[in-house]
């Protein structure tokens, strides 16, 4: 889509208009198109009125930035806040099968709808589609709060991540409506930090509520934040209003994009979540699934190419070497770093027999590591410019602390957790944001949005992915340890509770086993088992190291240009205007 972007820049006002050309200096940031006397602009002979910028007062631009941090974070907090209680509630509902599509369900949803929110915001502007994504989630957060089954808790839960992933993806794209290159990579890093300590304080919270509230108050405490967020937006928030007509905008939507790429999405990833527990690998329901929606793939792609008139991704975008790079090693992390958060809740209660509120706890080096190294890396890259040896130092960081989560076993203490869980957390949180400014750094700023969302997109959907994959393989490997159980004397029932599918669901088990010697076996199976989740992390965790050396470095502009949305048939909509204030 062509989105209206307007600069200025001295160089290009007609002599005869220097009066008007005479603006005061600019800040870096915070500015906003107010009513005023036009200038004439001669950009290659063409001229155009537009109107003059003027700096938003403090107050409204930090109203702005805590409704879109908070956007972020309830958004976030939901991607992990069940991680703890995800055991209760599948006890209490009586659904052992439910056990990964509580949290999967949301992290599908995120990763198939992101890209269609971020084009609906090209079509109709920012704010009122941030509104609706706000309004979304407080309705689904309600359902979920309410809900009596499974099923329906899981229908609440793709609502929710649906739009979740529409805020994460909207509020990206507006911090970099708003900064310059080198004043965003602050904001940016400081966005890491909300996105951390969410995600950190997510399993604490959803632990302490399901041990000793409900765990329906995961879903009730949304509400809250999500009206003070909507208020704040729907005030302060004054970014251009396209006032695209609705019909006009139904046509311009990429209707076959946007299904193709949800239905790559979801029948991908239904395929992987449903092969070896609900049905064979064989399976004529698994083998339909993971192939139509891989042949999604080749439909999204002539859609790009051949059928949209807006597409929701140019494919121009994956011409340069470094845009692809940032966006691989964007995957390799979205893949790797979730899984801490996901799967160490589950190492502690099954193996050293934590509280959900305790493991929550303990996962906390990895989220406060995250969230230390985002905001560094967001304040050297605002002063330095410089981001390509952060991101080399993030993925050697990554892959050394993923390696070592290899050899937790039932031996393994607490202190020695703590310190490798730092070492990744360090290194995750060095790779959240610079890739991204990579990617923003190479395109000119009218695609800004579409590599953001794409980059978002793609991100969502490596940790829905992770999720999926960390748990087949967790739930194979321990069905491979039944023979070793039945050995140890563990009951034919409770073999088959702790093997495939229901064996996570059931880990509240364990304590009740008597026998000391089996009561151990069943921990060292766990510990087996989610051995080979590691594994298969720190390779993908190696996989990045490399691709960290494709990235080429750009200059980070000092120049704030501040995008217009809407539907225009302009094919050169693109000037500057010089800061004169540096960021």
């Amino acid at each position: 889509m062509d989105l209206q972007t307007t600069t200025f820049s001295s160089t290009h006002v007609n002599k005869a208009d220097d009066a008007s050309a005479e603006l005061p200096p600019s800040p870096s940031h915070g500015l906003r198109p107010e009513p005023a006397q036009a200038a004439s602009i001669d950009i290659e002979a063409f001229s155009i009125d537009e109107p003059v910028a003027v700096p938003r007062t403090r107050f409204r631009m930090f109203a702005i930035l805590v409704a879109l941090f908070l956007s972020l974070f309830i958004a976030a907090l939901d991607a992990t806040i069940v991680a703890t209680a995800i055991p209760t509630i599948s006890s209490e509902l009586n659904s052992a099968s439910g056990y990964t599509w509580v949290g999967g369900a949301y992290l599908l949803a995120n990763a198939a709808g992101s890209p269609i929110w971020s084009k609906l915001s090209d079509i109709w502007g920012r704010k009122p589609i941030l509104l609706a994504a706000v309004a979304m989630f407080f309705g689904s957060s309600i359902m979920c709060a309410k809900a009596p089954s499974m099923g329906l808790l899981i229908v609440g839960r793709s609502f929710q991540g649906t739009a979740g992933g529409g805020l994460i993806q909207l509020v990206n794209i507006t911090i970099s409506d708003l900064f310059s290159m080198r004043s965003r990579s602050l904001y940016l890093g400081l966005l890491e930090f909300v996105w951390a300590l969410a995600g950190g304080i997510g399993p604490i919270i959803g632990g302490v509520l399901a041990e000793y509230v409900s765990w329906r108050w995961i879903f009730w405490i949304n509400l809250p934040v999500s009206g003070i967020t909507f208020f704040l937006i729907l005030i302060f928030l004054d970014v251009h209003n396209p006032k695209t007509k609705i019909l006009e905008g139904i046509k311009a939507i990429d209707w076959w994009g946007s299904m193709s790429i949800l239905g790559l999405t979801l029948m991908l990833l239904l395929g992987l979540d449903f092969g070896g527990v609900l049905f064979a690998w064989k399976s004529a329901t698994v083998i339909c699934l993971i192939v139509f929606g891989s042949l999604m793939s080749i439909l999204f792609v002539f859609s790009e190419k051949r059928l949209a008139r807006y597409p929701l991704m140019p494919l121009d975008l994956f011409r340069n070497r470094s845009n692809v790079a940032s966006l691989v090693l964007c995957f390799l992390h979205g893949v790797v770093f979730v899984a801490g958060e996901y799967y160490m809740p589950l190492y502690f209660q099954s193996v050293h027999s934590a509280s959900p509120s305790r493991s929550g706890l303990l996962v906390l080096p990895i989220t406060f590591g995250a969230a230390l190294m985002g905001i560094t890396a967001g304040f050297a890259i605002h002063r330095s410019g410089r981001y390509l040896k952060i991101i080399w130092v993030g993925t050697v960081l990554l892959t050394i602390g993923t390696a070592l989560y290899i050899h937790f076993d039932v031996r393994s203490s607490i202190a020695e957790i703590i310190v490798v869980e730092t070492i990744a957390g360090f290194g995750g949180g060095l790779l959240f944001e610079p890739p991204l400014i990579a990617l923003q750094a190479s395109v000119p700023q009218k695609d800004v949005a579409t590599a953001t969302a794409t980059f978002g997109f793609i991100r969502n959907l490596a940790t829905s992915l992770s999720v999926v994959i960390g748990g087949v393989i967790f739930q194979n490997c321990m069905e491979t340890r039944a023979p070793f159980l039945k050995a140890a004397g563990v009951q034919d029932t409770l073999v088959q509770k702790f093997s495939g599918g229901e064996a996570a669901a059931n880990i509240l088990l364990i304590g009740a086993i008597q026998d000391a010697n089996q009561q151990r076996a069943v921990k060292e199976a766990f510990a087996w088992s989610l051995r080979f989740i590691w594994v298969f992390y720190a390779c993908i965790a190696g996989c990045g190291v490399v691709t960290g050396f494709f990235i080429v470095r750009q200059v980070l502009s000092e120049e704030h240009v501040e995008t217009k949305t809407g539907i225009s048939d302009v094919k050169d909509n693109t000037t500057s205007r010089n800061d004169t204030i540096a960021p």
